[in-house]
């Protein structure tokens, strides 16, 4: 394969696959700002799910948002294809598939777009005009570099490695009308706290220790402590709250992502188990705490200088199971709130 067939002046309409959880979307946005790079002067269109979105809804390298309507007109067996029946009508030039799954480069594929490039993971290799190898080496890197490998393989070079959110003036206004209603002046210092993750409860720190810690900020760094989550999460943070003896602002499932987005980029730390909004904090430049167990912080760590994980390395960690093999978190277990308190005043 030609590392240099990406010619600039053959691609005027180009298709981008989103990953599709917040988090991963969050580490593409140093591969999407490279294609915009790469492509100035193209329509460049992102294919997401519906929850990812905000993620690039005010991206200045993103002409356009198509939504892969998941749970309406896309649903089902023949959801995939109608939505390449969707796509082919717009005739995209080629399409980079940030998404690793064989789904989407079948939808590429049956779109009819003339070149279909992303990483030759999931079986998908025969789906691809540009499969693009995914070695050991590239799944062992930090995930904002793992899909700017992907732009490497066919000759594009990367344009840095930073995250980049938009998070957009309207979002700032209802944070801040949020925060207002709930008591929360401006300039108070607030510690926002994120109990929950995806993917099972071996990534969670326990409730307790969460309430612990609030308790503890506080009071050490008159704080307002701002508990954050999606909407599977609002017994978590009532369970939270009810255990502090400080006064606590609970948002779990209460905002949208976009809203979300911008409380953190308003908080003075953020203190989060590996997840979404972890990436969110590291990317909107809000000094944050990572507490990591299960997963690995080599690939997945917030990519940002002002940035502290915290872990206790064990033998069977990292393990990457979603529920502990051996059903007493250890990992988790062994991190105190006296570590995790002193990591963020230490930031502050």
């Amino acid at each position: 394969m030609s590392r240099d067939f990406f010619k600039r002046r053959d691609v005027k309409r180009l298709l981008v696959r989103s990953t599709n959880w917040i988090g991963d979307a969050v580490m593409t946005t140093p591969a999407v700002r490279t294609i915009r790079h790469h492509f100035p002067d193209a329509s460049i269109s992102l294919l997401a799910k519906p929850w990812v979105a905000p993620v690039f809804a005010h991206s200045p390298h993103v002409d356009e948002i198509i939504i892969y309507e998941a749970n309406g007109r896309h649903r089902g067996v023949m959801g995939p294809i109608r939505l390449a029946r969707d796509i082919r009508r717009r005739d995209f030039d080629a399409a980079i598939l940030l998404q690793n799954a064989i789904e989407a480069a079948l939808i590429a594929f049956l779109a009819g777009i003339p070149m279909r490039i992303g990483f030759d993971t999931d079986a998908r290799r025969l789906l691809l005009t540009h499969p693009v190898r995914c070695t050991r080496a590239i799944k062992a890197i930090h995930q904002s570099g793992y899909y700017l490998k992907i732009l490497e393989g066919v000759g594009i070079p990367p344009q840095g490695q930073t995250l980049e959110l938009s998070v957009g003036n309207t979002n700032r206004q209802r944070a801040k009308e949020i925060l207002s209603n709930r008591g929360i002046l401006p300039g108070s210092r607030i510690v926002g706290l994120n109990p929950s993750a995806t993917y099972g409860p071996a990534k969670q720190w326990f409730p307790e220790r969460y309430a612990a810690l609030g308790d503890r900020l506080s009071r050490t760094l008159d704080a307002a402590i701002v508990l954050f989550g999606g909407p599977t999460d609002r017994d978590l943070g009532r369970h939270i709250v009810n255990m502090m003896q400080a006064p606590a602002v609970d948002l779990s499932g209460r905002t949208t992502l976009g809203e979300a987005m911008a409380l953190i980029e308003r908080c003075d730390a953020f203190v989060t188990n590996d997840s979404g909004l972890m990436h969110v904090a590291a990317a909107v430049n809000t000094p944050l705490v990572a507490i990591f167990g299960s997963t690995n912080s080599t690939t997945t760590s917030p990519y940002s200088p002002t940035s502290r994980i915290v872990r206790v390395p064990i033998e069977c960690s990292p393990c990457m199971k979603p529920v502990c093999p051996l059903g007493h978190m250890n990992c988790m277990r062994q991190v105190s709130v006296e570590m995790v308190a002193e990591a963020v005043e230490g930031l502050l």
